[in-house]
């Protein structure tokens, strides 16, 4: 196999999320030093010769953005990526602005993208010339991407944050699939009460079951905005669906009397049935706990500031309060705390514990 023995290669893929059921990757891409492959997992059903490769830790693998494809890769072939380099972590850390690979590849190689083929459907066949170009165009710059990146990070010497955060992106996995209630993966359910749960979980469930006869995403049957005024409002008839915004006249004359029903059939389930969205144990801090934490997040603007780097990066709202609650008292304690990066314990370690002796 050609990319057998080669020190890095660089990979991009291509799914179809926008506009069916059911996603997977249409197009995998893949860039030598010396030539670009371009292959169709639809035609080519085994790609288990690649497995060997992305695994070899000799190679490294260059990615941007790589937590959704690192997903896919493992759920569409059980491929997993082993010496991964992603070049928006990298972007990240150098403390630039734009870190989309469009911004990146303006900025240092003066190529345009044309992002209009972004939300384009891979999996139409046989794909437009331009969308095949557009394909090709960004992984034929991403090696180049990042040895500048890399070079830049040496200089700096912060490669090694950049190496610890891949290792661990390369171990993300699919998300298990999405198991009923509905609700429970719901933005804004958490707020709603048990008969508005009950109302959306049956309109939830005839989406899904609309989704997936049609081929297509939830959103393309009925969004989410919608969908959680239609509970609000508990609309028995068509005309009080009129106005609610999101939902056409069309729309209403094919799915009016179906939403109807689910409503109705939501009002009228017995309250013994009814469910309650879970509830979050939240651990109440102590003040002093709180104060840390405040203390923190001053320390973490200026360092963000300092090194004109996201704030976040320098470390999380999470992490804060695990630092908080724990008050290491040098980074010796530090390094035993699951939450906390190593590149963390030794760029940060004795300003985070000064921060938090200073405190109390």
């Amino acid at each position: 196999m050609e990319l057998e023995g080669l020190p890095e290669i660089g990979v991009d893929l291509e799914g179809d999320s926008m506009f069916h059921y059911q996603e997977k990757v249409c197009l995998f891409q893949i860039a030598t030093p010396s030539s670009n492959f371009v292959i169709d997992p639809l035609a080519v059903k085994d790609l288990s010769p690649l497995a060997p490769v992305f695994a070899d830790k000799k190679v490294r693998k260059i990615f941007h953005g790589a937590d959704y494809d690192i997903r896919s890769l493992y759920r569409d072939f059980t491929i997993q990526v082993r010496s991964l380099f992603d070049t928006q972590i990298a972007a990240r850390f150098l403390g630039m602005k734009e870190t989309g690979l469009a911004s990146l590849l303006q900025e240092n190689f003066g190529v345009i993208s044309d992002k209009r083929y972004q939300k384009k459907d891979w999996s139409r066949r046989p794909l437009p010339e331009p969308m095949l170009d557009y394909a090709v165009q960004d992984i034929c710059y991403l090696l180049p991407l990042a040895h500048a990146l890399r070079k830049e990070l040496v200089e700096k010497k912060l490669l090694f944050c950049v190496e610890e955060e891949c290792r661990l992106l390369a171990g993300v996995r699919p998300n298990t699939p999405k198991n009923k209630p509905f609700f429970l993966h719901f933005k804004g359910a958490s707020r709603l009460g048990a008969r508005d749960l009950a109302v959306l979980e049956n309109l939830l469930s005839m989406r899904d079951q609309m989704a997936k006869k049609r081929d297509c995403p939830h959103f393309k049957v009925l969004g989410n905005n919608p969908v959680l005024e239609i509970v609000k409002l508990k609309p028995l008839n068509k005309r009080e669906l009129t106005g609610i915004s999101g939902l056409s006249p069309k729309l209403i004359g094919l799915m009016g009397d179906a939403i109807i029903e689910k409503v109705r059939e939501g009002l009228e389930l017995p309250g013994s049935e009814l469910e309650t969205f879970p509830k979050k144990t939240m651990k109440r801090l102590l003040a002093t706990e709180t104060s840390r934490i405040k203390a923190l997040k001053k320390w973490r603007e200026r360092i963000g500031e300092k090194r004109r780097i996201d704030p976040s990066l320098v470390c999380t709202n999470a992490q804060i309060q695990a630092l908080a609650i724990a008050n290491p008292k040098g980074p010796e304690e530090m390094k035993g705390m699951q939450e906390i990066r190593k590149w963390q314990v030794e760029l940060f370690g004795p300003a985070i514990c000064g921060v938090l002796q200073d405190v109390g």
